[in-house]
């Protein structure tokens, strides 16, 4: 840890000398000076953490250099010194942003507790500062891969209402970052120095579920052998994310909406009211309006959660950013794994955009990592993908056909998405087995060579390229 920086600043030799002999006993690095122009030419162009400053100089009053300080570093923490100490100088000095004030004459005791209350002040501001740092780049945008044009307007939509208190509600399907984004919100707020907490409302019951949500008192319940306190306890002046909001039993619904309407709320088994002052932000893959019309969602409580919707678009709705998900997350396992792997084959990227990808980004990201953990080439193609996506999907995924047009529509949507994805995997494999040689590829996979020519023409596959590929 590096020394502690002192200057003091005073006309007095004696208190000078007395300061630099008590402060540095404690192991701090002190410097002192004797007129205000000085201290403030000390105070320009050095690095100190606390100036000791006396109000009455011959110069420049001390008064004044504490304002000077207050507009060009306000991270320096000054204790005022005067001989002439009353209530108006201290408030006054206060108003200015002195940390604390030291009257004439003082020991050396109340010198060094001083001093050492206004490192503590110091060391805090840093940390502070640090994690909400930490915090910002967790959640920054740059980790949120995404420039479709839908991403981008989510961002503007939280550059927008995070500064504010307002109520947020994300809604989308399950894997499309709602925690990400709800970081991100929190990060941008008013109170990033302050916790954020996140909790899954689909992973525990009801009943364990109130006590984590409000806490509980000693004997409440078989078990409750002492005082619990609650995740809203624990969130007071920070930001609470709860994700599957859906699955809140109508009970507890209600002793939500009482928290987001005043801020109250009562343990399990107790008889009294907790204040609480916490940001909600809300999560749902489900659609919350059809579930107040089947009365399994309060009304109320949806309007009060939906302030702000923001909808979370599945990845299938932003293909264009598929590509670079793709290269981030094979970065990633790259460095988890200490594996060195280029990239993707064109024929493997395209799979990846023109696949629906139903658990949207945690898929991706699932997918890519059993990818990098299974490859022994240097480049990820189309066989290996197809291994990992498991093309075959239900029907239940897609409306019943109800005529014999949209039959055939799905019938051929069916054979373009999955037999073509296998057909183009099968051409591909034929031609290395063949060292890219159309006429033999044709005869080891038992087709005639103008076919063979016209489904490679079909899925643009070039033999030139996979001949290349084997002499690389």
């Amino acid at each position: 840890m590096k020394p502690v920086k002192i200057l003091v600043i005073d006309d007095e030799p004696v208190i000078c000398k007395g300061c630099r002999l008590a402060l540095s006993d404690e192991n701090h690095v002190v410097e002192t000076c004797m007129t205000g122009r000085q201290g403030t030419d000390l105070i320009r162009e050095g690095d100190y953490d606390v100036i000791l400053l006396d109000m009455k100089l011959p110069d420049i009053e001390g008064m004044e250099i504490l304002r000077t300080i207050h507009k060009t570093k306000q991270s320096l923490l000054v204790i005022v010194m005067t001989g002439y100490s009353t209530v108006q100088n201290a408030v006054e000095a206060m108003k200015l942003g002195a940390f604390d004030y030291l009257s004439k004459p003082f020991t050396d005791e109340e010198l060094i507790l001083v001093v050492q209350r206004a490192i503590e002040k110091k060391r805090l501001v840093e940390e502070n500062l640090f994690l909400r740092k930490e915090l910002f780049n967790r959640f920054s945008f740059e980790n949120i891969i995404g420039e479709s044009p839908k991403i981008l307007s989510i961002f503007e939509q939280i550059e927008k209402v995070a500064p504010t208190d307002s109520t947020v509600l994300l809604y989308g399907e399950s894997g499309t970052g709602k925690e990400l984004f709800a970081g991100a919100l929190h990060a941008r707020s008013q109170r990033a120095h302050c916790q954020f907490i996140a909790v899954d409302c689909s992973t525990l019951s009801p009943s364990l579920l109130e006590s984590e949500l409000f806490g509980h008192v000693r004997g409440a319940f078989t078990g409750a052998v002492r005082d619990k306190e609650g995740i809203f306890d624990m969130a007071n002046g920070g930001t609470l994310f709860m994700d599957d909001v859906t699955n809140l039993s109508l009970e507890i619904q209600g002793k939500f909406l009482r928290v987001l309407e005043t801020g109250e709320y009562k343990p399990v088994g107790a008889s009294h009211f907790h204040k609480t002052d916490v940001r909600i932000i809300a999560a749902t893959n489900r659609d919350l309006k059809a579930m107040v019309e089947e009365e399994k969602f309060r009304e109320d409580l949806f309007y009060r959660l939906n302030v702000f919707p923001i909808y979370l678009p599945p990845l299938r709705e932003r293909k264009e950013d598929i590509p670079r998900l793709a290269y981030h997350f094979l970065r990633h396992f790259c460095r988890k794994t200490g594996k060195r792997i280029e990239g993707f084959s064109d024929e493997a990227l395209e799979s990846l955009i023109h696949y629906d990808w139903p658990g949207n980004v945690r898929q991706l990201k699932n997918v890519v990592e059993r990818l990098v953990i299974m490859a022994d080439d240097t480049k990820l193609d189309l066989l290996h993908l197809l291994e990992q996506l498991q093309t075959k999907r239900s029907w239940k995924s897609h409306p019943i056909p109800g005529t014999l047009q949209e039959l055939n529509a799905e019938k051929k949507r069916l054979l373009e998405e999955t037999f073509g994805q296998i057909q183009k995997a099968f051409l591909i494999n034929a031609l290395r087995a063949s060292n890219g040689n159309i006429t033999r590829a044709a005869e080891r996979v038992g087709m005639q060579r103008p076919n063979f020519c016209a489904l490679l023409k079909k899925h643009r596959i070039s033999p030139e390229r996979i001949k290349n590929e084997k002499e690389n």
